[in-house]
């Protein structure tokens, strides 16, 4: 799936890299100039983690967004303490 979050699917945008050169009218400059235009591409921040789907564990390429949203549940480690029963 290359480039591509397996949650939401964010991918790769094409955009514009602008050069620009001079001091900005704001700070008593005669304005700021483009002096060049590329293409460039915004790519996902793409993480390879653990995640739990359904009742096994897999690896997934998923984003960084989507992981700080809770979007993915991770697995657990271990599981959580429980006090000891007495007889």
């Amino acid at each position: 799936m290359g480039m591509q979050c397996e949650v939401c699917g964010k991918k790769p945008v094409l955009g514009n890299h602008y050069a620009r050169r001079g001091k900005a009218k704001y700070l008593g400059g005669v304005g700021r100039k483009v002096t060049g235009i590329s293409r460039r591409a915004f790519v996902p921040n793409l993480q390879t983690i653990q995640c739990q789907v359904g009742g096994s564990v897999k690896r997934l390429r998923v984003c960084v967004q989507c992981i700080r949203s809770g979007r993915v549940q991770r697995p657990q480690r271990r599981r959580p303490f429980q006090m000891p029963t007495t007889l």
